[in-house]
């Protein structure tokens, strides 16, 4: 539901009339259209004079779109960076100085532009009257469900080579072709990390082998106790050093990279180098806490710097690993985060989340943050057998209106053995096990195939689109019993061999899409591109394209051949690094707005070639919504102007 709906409104301006009407028998607290930006819980929390905390969302958010025109991934992440800090700076200076003249305590945000305090309802009235807010939302502390490990004793603990899971996904095969995840960096935001466990300490960017530096590498979003347990936090807060206060966030980690060199081989990509933020004090978070960590990895800073000024784009992880949820029963508003997943993903960063673990829900389980959202990949559980476990959440998404299939593949979560603080090792089960085998897929297939780094639609597709099918008779969203993609194993069963296997070549065939400016969008413009990676010339090229389902061929770049639903050119021959370049448009008058359009087929031969290259799919979202008058004059003129 859109948060500015009719709907959700009066709902608003109901709660808050029988609030006040329950508290101070009259209406002068506020008006309607006051109150209308204060979330219920918000509203609810702050009688009687109580402080709560809350995020203060401002009405001008950073517009990113000139980003997806950088194909460099440091020179993306550096303007992504840039633009959001000016965005933010400019927009919350105002704001900023009344809150210093009321001495009030705040953090601002530049990930999405906003502001977190803890203010009484008097405050948060006032803020709200301020015409750059556009809504105070609940800050609520969240509580994770974690997983129990098996009993004592009944889990292994010795050395046993390369752990079930890892095998079936086939990183075992990929690191036989010589790929392992060299020169990516992967993150987690978890409840810490034990970053000199055996299986860890070699992969962590942080250390050498010799010297050990945490700056730029580790943040600790958690400044103080907001846990209800009753004994201290094992590890303090604002921790210069990585700890781990509950286990959970190492034994995630160990499923990514972890090897311990003597038999341990826990890790899908134990090559790639990985970094770290705490999000959770011993199993709770806040949103401002989860946008902490996604702000740190978007461009790290040293251990006690400051966002603003001291963050390095260049350092940014490659994936970002989420196994936590964030759920409306514990008042997180499903919009909060979305900004922010939206932002680091335009970053060029690939954002992994976990379904969640609420299946015997049934179908459309899948409604918490981040999983929900379309900027974050989404992973079920699966056991051995790749059956999915009954705990892994379920599609299509509705708690947003959306509809759109969840999750997007899935991989294994039962029985996980992995690495936890000390030197030990056990067995979990939760799809928080289940994304790690999606960040570590990713590293793998990028040490192979580098030029997708930072690519994450085409990363996205490739993983998807190479995952093993698998069907159900659950009927979730609709879907028949031969549906692939459906809302219980999303593409299916994540197969890192494939995914490899699907980029390596001696050609490489890429496609872009862009629906051209106007809405409703009544057409896709493509541009595919041809690369020769080979050390030799590629003679008698031919670039055939399979246009999309329910489209029509509307025009190409000359001269082409079209027949039946595939158009194709030719060129006589390509020198080593030559690229050919063609472009086509296809109407989608006839496609529902909202829906996916899937360009599964596109692929090149040449003399030279034994066998077709295809190309990664690509996909799109026709768009439903109105344009909205930009607020920014351009890319380029604001940067000038940065404070």
């Amino acid at each position: 539901m859109d948060e500015h709906s009719p709907f959700r409104l009066g709902l608003v301006v109901t709660l808050t009339a029988l609030l006040i009407l329950t508290t101070f028998g009259s209406l002068r607290a506020q008006s309607p259209g006051q109150s209308a930006k204060i979330a219920p819980e918000v509203l609810a929390a702050t009688v009687s004079g109580v402080e709560t905390d809350v995020l203060v969302v401002l009405r001008e958010q950073a517009d990113l779109s000139g980003a997806r025109e950088l194909s460099d991934p440091e020179a993306r992440r550096r303007a992504v960076y840039d633009r959001l800090r000016q965005t933010a700076v400019r927009s919350q200076a105002g704001l900023r100085r009344a809150l210093d003249r009321q001495g009030v305590d705040y953090r601002s945000f530049y990930v999405a532009n906003m502001i977190a305090l803890r203010g009484d309802r008097e405050l948060l009235t006032r803020l709200a009257e301020r015409p750059e807010v556009a809504r105070i939302a609940a800050n609520s502390r969240v509580r994770q469900r974690f997983p129990e490990p098996v009993p004592e004793g009944l889990a292994p603990q010795a050395a046993v080579g390369i752990e079930w899971n890892v095998a079936q996904v086939g990183a075992e095969d990929v690191w036989a072709l010589g790929y392992s995840g060299e020169g990516v960096v992967v993150a987690g935001q978890d409840t810490g990390f034990d970053w000199d466990h055996p299986a860890l300490v070699d992969q962590y960017r942080g250390s050498d082998g010799g010297t050990v530096s945490h700056d730029y590498n580790w943040h600790d979003a958690i400044h103080e106790e907001i846990s209800d347990t009753s004994a201290a936090n094992p590890c303090g807060f604002d921790l210069d050093a990585p700890c781990d206060d509950q286990g959970h966030g190492t034994h995630t980690m160990g499923t990514i990279v972890g090897d311990d060199g003597s038999g341990n081989q826990i890790g899908v990509a134990p090559g790639a180098e990985w970094i770290g933020c705490r999000n959770m004090e011993e199993g709770v978070g806040t949103p401002a806490t989860y946008a902490e960590c996604f702000e740190f990895f978007l461009a790290p800073y040293p251990v006690g710097g400051d966002p603003l000024q001291d963050g390095e784009p260049g350092l940014a992880p490659d994936v970002i690993n989420n196994s936590w949820t964030c759920p409306p029963y514990e008042a997180c508003d499903w919009g909060t985060l979305q900004t922010v997943v939206e932002n680091v993903r335009a970053a060029g960063i690939m954002v992994v989340a976990s379904a969640g673990n609420e299946g015997y829900l049934g179908c459309s389980s899948v409604e918490d943050p981040p999983a929900l959202y379309d900027a974050a990949f989404s992973v079920g559980a699966t056991d051995r057998a790749d059956a999915i476990a009954g705990f892994s959440n379920r599609g299509p998404v509705t708690v947003d209106g959306s509809g759109r299939l969840k999750p997007d593949v899935s991989a294994p979560g039962v029985s996980i053995r992995s690495s936890v603080p000390g030197t030990g090792y056990v067995e979990l089960s939760g799809t928080s096990m289940a994304g790690p085998h999606v960040a570590g897929a990713a590293a793998l297939l990028w040490s192979a195939a580098p030029h997708l780094r930072g690519d994450v639609e085409a990363t996205e597709a490739v993983i998807a689109h190479s995952a093993r099918p698998r069907t159900t008779v659950e009927g979730c969203g609709g879907d028949g019993p031969d549906a692939v993609p459906n809302n219980v194993y999303g593409w299916g069963v994540l197969d890192a061999r494939a995914a490899v296997e699907r980029t390596l070549s001696r050609a490489r065939v890429s496609k872009q899409v862009r629906v051209p400016e106007g809405l409703p969008a009544r057409a896709l413009d493509y541009t595919l591109t041809v690369t020769n990676t080979a050390a030799y010339t590629l003679t008698e090229i031919v670039l055939t394209d399979a246009l999309p389902p329910s489209t029509t061929l509307l025009w190409a770049s000359s001269p082409y051949t079209e027949m039946g639903r595939e158009v194709t050119w030719s060129a006589e021959s390509l020198a080593p690094w030559e690229t050919l370049t063609v472009a086509l448009q296809v109407s989608v008058e006839e496609v529902q707005r909202g829906t996916r359009v899937s360009n599964l087929d596109y692929w090149v031969t040449a003399r030279e070639l034994m066998t077709s290259v295809t190309g990664p799919p690509v996909e799109v979202t026709v768009p439903w919504r109105h344009a909205l008058l930009p607020i920014f004059k351009n890319w380029q003129a604001e940067a000038k102007g940065d404070e």
